[in-house]
């Protein structure tokens, strides 16, 4: 359970004040876990004295549970998607902004090591002008009724694009998507994005699948670095010399030895958490705050805006039958 990684990382970085769960038998066992109290739901978002919550409950209930922790004067972790509508993550932007608190939301990969290390790498210039952002993100595990994949996985990976584009907004967006096991809930989503200085980025998120891969490639016109997070941690971060372009009229492609990147490791989970007992204690902004989660929430709105469209014209594309 995702509750309880949140809980240990809290408890070890010793400001976990207590534990909520719908279900009594969780909060009791997570309780007696970490040695700490077991409190009601009403007890952990208006309770004088604890100063912020972490949301890790279905995303339908976000903006409602967050608005309230806000309203109380708490800060606030969400765990991804903040919210299931650009109106609903506003409304608890405005709340974030009245009660001058601050909201993270759990994108939890831009907190990764590896990651942080490939986006000062490409800040440095080690693959020259970035390119191109290929993110794959196919994992087997829980198929959510409610949310689609696209609220569910695809987060992750627009919060790196976030990073690594400075928060452009896209020109651009198209996606389409696959349903299989819930009627009106996508399983497989493919998405393309460009911006206005040539950089483009492609998507996939995919939980109709039984083999996990974490891959994010980002190229530019002198290298490429990729991020696999399925690898052992000393093979995570791989550079690949690659350039393409013309030369007297042909296409040229030219390809370098790999070269592993070493990363120190750390668990990304910690360090999510350690940003945000930070960002509490007023010592620094969330890495993953507010800002980026609208910009997140803006552009799967767009996405969501594509595969309604797509859609709707197949379903008026003519009827033909075969003879």
């Amino acid at each position: 359970m995702w509750g309880r990684n949140i809980a240990r990382n809290l408890n070890t970085l010793g400001i976990l004040a207590g534990v909520a769960d719908i279900n009594a038998e969780n909060a009791r066992r997570f309780a007696a876990e970490f040695d700490t109290e077991v409190i009601t739901v009403d007890e952990a978002l208006e309770k004088p004295g604890h100063d912020a919550i972490a949301l890790v409950t279905a995303a339908p209930s976000h903006t409602d549970l967050a608005v309230r922790a806000l309203d109380s004067g708490k800060a606030v972790f969400v765990e991804k998607p903040l919210a299931l509508t650009v109106a609903e993550a506003e409304r608890i932007a405005d709340a974030a902004k009245a009660a001058d608190k601050p909201v993270m939301v759990g994108h939890l990969i831009r907190h990764h090591p590896v990651f942080r290390h490939l986006l000062t790498m490409v800040e440095d210039g080690a693959i020259g002008t970035l390119r191109h952002i290929a993110a794959r993100r196919i994992a087997p595990g829980r198929i959510r009724d409610v949310e689609s994949v696209l609220y569910d996985l695809c987060p992750h990976d627009l919060a790196l694009i976030a990073a690594l584009t400075g928060m452009a907004e896209p020109d651009q967006v198209a996606c389409q998507a696959i349903c299989h096991v819930t009627a009106g809930v996508d399983d497989i989503v493919s998405a393309q994005l460009s911006f206005g200085d040539g950089v483009t980025a492609t998507l996939e998120a995919n939980w109709y699948n039984p083999v996990k891969i974490h891959q994010l490639t980002v190229i530019g016109s002198e290298a490429a670095l990729i991020f696999d997070d399925t690898r052992p941690w000393p093979e995570k971060l791989m550079r690949h010399a690659f350039r393409a372009g013309h030369e007297d009229g042909m296409v040229t492609l030219e390809r370098g030895e790999a070269e592993v990147i070493p990363v120190p490791e750390g668990e990304p989970l910690r360090e999510e958490m350690a940003n945000f007992a930070d960002a509490v204690a007023g010592q620094t902004e969330p890495l993953t705050g507010i800002d980026e989660a609208l910009y997140v929430q803006r552009i799967m709105a767009r996405m969501q805006d594509a595969i309604d469209q797509s859609k709707l014209s197949q379903t008026k594309m003519p009827q033909t039958r075969m003879l």
